[in-house]
């Protein structure tokens, strides 16, 4: 049982039936009246957000999420399939499941795999990947005060922010929580 002045984000809870994801937390005393818990929850299986505030003591079972290291084999146009590295099991996620998480992961790489009671919710990428651009307009140093960035597409097809330095053909590093560059490898 976990109360709700122990919530942390990321930690996952059952209330009234339904698993929750914290995304964020806020314990609020007021001047007057008691202190409270306010909360902004994803439910895992849907991916709707709610806003919720709980007294201090209010207590949670926590739910056990299952996070497996899996290869990223392929897409084959509606399903992402990955194998288990251990026992060479092969699952296909569909689209709607992954979401975006897969526009920044190449064949081959491994990413985490979340389950509850046995049915994939979500898909984590890596943090960090290292990509190939394939297409962007040569940059003009000097034609900027600021350090200005130019749209540039990668290997994998997605669209990213890059200087105006970085060329056709540079490996570069992207943050994939965030989409954005990070340096030129």
């Amino acid at each position: 049982m976990v109360s709700a002045s122990d919530f942390r984000n990321g930690l996952t809870v059952e209330i009234d039936g339904t698993v929750y994801q914290i995304i964020e937390f806020q314990h609020v005393k007021p001047g007057k009246g008691a202190a409270f818990v306010r909360t902004k929850l994803k439910d895992i299986i849907n991916s709707g957000v709610v806003e919720k505030t709980f007294r201090p003591t209010e207590k949670f079972p926590s739910a056990h999420i299952d996070r497996k290291n899996m290869q990223y084999l392929y897409n084959d146009g509606e399903l992402y399939n990955f194998m288990d590295p251990e026992s060479y099991e092969q699952i296909s996620i569909d689209q709607a499941t992954v979401g975006d998480a897969m526009k920044f992961v190449k064949e081959n790489e491994e990413c985490k795999v979340c389950s509850y009671n046995g049915s994939v919710f979500s898909v984590e990428p890596p943090l960090f990947v290292e990509l190939e651009i394939t297409e962007t307009e040569p940059g003009f140093a000097g034609n900027t005060a600021q350090g200005a960035t130019k749209p540039a597409t990668v290997e994998t097809g997605a669209s990213v922010q890059v200087p105006l330095f970085v060329n056709q053909g540079d490996k570069i590093k992207i943050d994939t929580r965030t989409g954005e560059y990070l340096s030129r490898i």
